[in-house]
């Protein structure tokens, strides 16, 4: 049986070029970033539909986990009684919440009749709430490109840019990583032969 032959060597320009892309990628693999996407339209006229209490009681608990871990209730404390709505508009969803002394609820707070507007409005896209949340971009990019919009009492959109500009993320990502396996476990079990 023969084998075929060995490839030459790229020359040393092309070898230099492959050498940035495999770093390049090597990099993006490392720290992989949220693609620019919008969910489709079929999913968002779906989700319009459904109704909004299981997503904003979603939203609530994961708020409430990071409250006081990440999050510090006294910094937070004027939003107490406040009804504050989120909107992911490539979704169809509206999220209302507040924050009370037991945390945050799904909902007006009460007091709050059917009519009037909440005290603060927060609108984007998916993919800018992931990228937020990541700490892939910060608010004041989101929001000097449009793509992040803030409706109604600016004191409470400062609060919540500043609250999510002071988080740890290091920290908490220490955290977390407390409970998740050494990477290396990941990959045994895993073998070619």
């Amino acid at each position: 049986m023969s084998f075929p032959p060995r490839l030459p060597r790229p020359p040393r320009l092309i070898a230099a070029r492959l050498d940035r892309l495999r770093q390049r990628i090597e990099d993006r693999l490392e720290n992989p970033r949220i693609p620019d996407f919008n969910l489709p339209p079929a999913l968002a006229r779906f989700l319009a539909l459904l109704p909004a209490q299981p997503p904003a009681l979603a939203l609530t608990l994961a708020l409430n986990l990071a409250l006081d871990r990440i999050l510090p209730r006294d910094t937070l404390e004027p939003l107490t009684g406040r009804w504050l709505r989120m909107i992911v508009t490539d979704a169809g969803l509206t999220l209302d919440f507040h924050l009370s002394e037991k945390g945050f609820r799904p909902g007006r707070p009460p007091g709050h009749g059917l009519g009037g507007k909440p005290n603060l409005t927060l609108s984007a896209r998916t993919r800018d709430y992931l990228a937020l949340a990541l700490r892939e971009e910060d608010a004041d990019t989101l929001f000097f490109s449009r793509r992040l919009r803030m409706e109604g009492e600016t004191d409470l959109g400062l609060l919540v840019k500043n609250t999510l500009d002071a988080v740890d993320w290091d920290a908490f990502r220490e955290r977390l990583e407390r409970f998740l396996p050494p990477r290396e476990s990941k990959m045994e079990g895993f073998s070619a032969g």
